[in-house]
């Protein structure tokens, strides 16, 4: 008689669970050496270097990587930095990840040579490279902006020229990328710079929330010639008569808005009202309105699953062929695809836009 134990299942053995592999955090990459700005290195660690995973936000893995990381680098002001990884961190990157120049005190100054060939180095493996502010003459010196578009801060922007010829630099940017080099424009337009890196990789709810936690906005529109010093009347640096406005279309973004309507309600000609918002903003009232639909189509795509043309109802296009017109145009992808990159699994329904 065959044992019992034959003849029942085995029932010890646990079914197998396949794995699911686990996403490894982006990687972003400080490149720290003496003379590098104490504000831009604020900035970076802010945006990659504080835990928001209970908000939605995914994990990173900020380094300090320099020529040698046992040496406290001096930063202005008082203040210290300890690198953490040594500057062969970088060669471990992949496209997936990010290396992030801070910018620099003295724009003339000799520049580590570890520095310029280890940046040569990440860029020639695929990994994105950004600068903020003067950190863009270490990417110039490494040779990176060689036929490229650049910016830097707008007091730096002729020197650049000067000292690299071989750069396109764009004066009024706020930020740039050209082929996988990322420049910004001085001071807080490196944080733009930085939200904009986190949108690029992980969606705008990303960075929507970081931005939400440094009390800033997701984006500025507009261009640095808004802040560039030029005589301005004192009613414009007082006040923004056009605040409300703004705050008008954006609460009505479904509705059509012309130059015109936007002007009646400010109580200005078209005309007037153009001029005063391209002063005040830096851009028209047009691509700006385009830029304000865009963020909130992304946002609908991220949070619900309302189909594409109610999507681009919502947002103010009227219709999805020219949705996907201006998604093509300001990110370089398609609403569909958007959504399929950046769509949060269980994080809203289509009821969750009223």
């Amino acid at each position: 008689m065959p044992a019992i134990d034959a003849l029942l299942p085995n029932v010890s053995e646990t079914p197998e669970i396949p794995e699911v592999p686990e996403t490894r955090p982006q990687r972003i990459a400080l490149v720290a050496f003496p003379g590098i700005r104490s504000f831009d290195v604020s900035v970076i660690t802010e945006v990659w270097d504080s835990d928001r995973t209970l908000r939605g936000v995914p994990p990173f893995e900020l380094r300090r990587a320099a020529t040698d990381p046992d040496a406290p680098i001096p930063l202005r002001g008082g203040l210290t930095l300890t690198p953490d990884r040594p500057l062969t961190w970088l060669d471990d990157l992949t496209p997936t990840d990010l290396v992030v120049v801070p910018g620099i005190e003295d724009p003339y100054a000799d520049l580590p040579a570890p520095v310029l060939d280890a940046l040569r180095r990440a860029h020639t493996a695929g990994v994105p490279v950004a600068s903020l502010c003067a950190g863009a003459f270490v990417l110039a010196r490494a040779g990176l902006l060689d036929g490229r578009r650049a910016v830097t801060h707008w007091h730096l922007a002729g020197t650049l020229a000067a000292l690299h010829p071989a750069v396109q630099v764009e004066p009024d940017a706020l930020f740039v990328e050209d082929t996988g080099i990322w420049t910004s424009a001085g001071t807080a337009a490196g944080i733009d710079l930085c939200l904009h890196l986190v949108r690029t990789a992980h969606g705008a709810e990303a960075a929507a929330t970081v931005a939400r936690s440094m009390v800033t906005a997701p984006f500025r529109t507009g261009t640095q010639a808004q802040f560039i010093e030029h005589p301005t009347p004192r009613a414009d640096r007082d006040a923004d008569a056009l605040a409300a406005v703004r705050a008008h279309a954006l609460a009505h973004l479904a509705e059509p808005h012309t130059v015109a309507s936007l002007a009646a309600i400010a109580g200005m000609s078209p005309r007037s009202f153009a001029r005063h918002f391209h002063a005040t903003t830096g851009t028209t009232p047009l691509h700006w309105l385009i830029t304000q639909r865009v963020a909130a189509a992304q946002k609908l795509l991220e949070r619900t699953d309302h189909p594409l043309p109610e999507v681009a109802r919502r947002a103010g296009f009227g219709s999805e062929v020219t949705m996907r017109q201006h998604f093509a145009s300001h990110l370089g992808t398609s609403p569909r695809d958007y959504r399929t990159a950046f769509r949060h699994p269980g994080r809203g329904t289509s009821q969750d836009q009223g």
